[in-house]
């Protein structure tokens, strides 16, 4: 009985409002109605007062126009490029994505590997950990720059005459690596393993090795490389008898 009282009160029009009543008050009914539109509202993540405001038009943040930029002009490879660059753009980037020199590998991306490595005004550096900016003028040269397949660099063809690879990936870096440590050691400039830091450094296979420590080669090539690198030094390797003939 007390069900079919309940259901016949909820079918039942709202009670009339009383003349004297507050033109302004709201009933039971209204307020309980108003509750459930407002909770609805906010779990859906509205503002309470969304319906009552116009639609705003949409302003972009001020945050959003604060990118930096700059324009930097590089020749790379015997070419000029000018473009303009977010100032976060590291060189590496700024090879592979904006001139589209993908030969540079992007390996550990911190400047452990050496797969990026590249000549900077005739320096060796790993493109991943400086920024393009920083360069303007710069004389760039990428594995690109070195030879072609159709007149190789003398270290890209002792390379393939060693075997000097095997996946490839770190070998661009591997290889202007090489050729910027016989420059190296030709300015005289010494090494860990230099033994008279007065004296020019010796042409041996110890600052070969010493020199070419920070590029890794996951594929475990680091003889063939050392054995490409020496024949085109002019330097004998010990026991180059028991590996493959340049």
């Amino acid at each position: 009985m007390d069900a079919d009282t309940d259901l016949a009160s909820s079918l039942s029009p709202p009670d009339p409002i009383p003349c004297d009543a507050d033109a302004h008050a709201i009933s039971r009914r209204g307020l309980l109605i108003a509750g459930a539109g407002a909770s609805a509202a906010v779990a859906a993540g509205a503002p309470l007062d969304a319906a009552a405001q116009p639609a705003a038009r949409s302003v972009p943040s001020p945050q959003e126009n604060l990118v930096a930029s700059t324009r930097v002009t590089l020749t790379v490879n015997g070419q000029s490029h000018t473009l303009v660059v977010d100032n976060r753009t590291s060189l590496l980037d700024l090879l592979r994505e904006h001139l589209q020199l993908t030969g540079t590998k992007k390996g550990c991306d911190h400047g452990q590997c050496g797969a990026c490595t590249i000549h900077l005004d005739g320096r060796r550096v790993n493109a991943c950990l400086t920024l393009a900016v920083m360069h303007e003028g710069a004389a760039i040269t990428t594995i690109e720059g070195l030879g072609t397949p159709e007149k190789l660099h003398p270290m890209q063809s002792a390379f393939v005459r060693h075997d000097g690879y095997q996946c490839g990936y770190c070998t661009p870096g591997q290889i202007c690596s090489a050729v910027a440590v016989l420059d190296e050691i030709k300015a005289g400039q010494p090494s860990h393993v230099t033994p008279d830091l007065s004296a020019r450094p010796l042409l041996s296979i110890d600052e070969l090795r010493e020199r070419m420590s920070g590029n890794l080669c996951r594929c475990g090539a680091y003889s063939n490389i050392i054995d490409a690198m020496a024949e085109v030094a002019g330097v004998p390797v010990p026991g180059a008898g028991d590996r493959r003939p340049a």
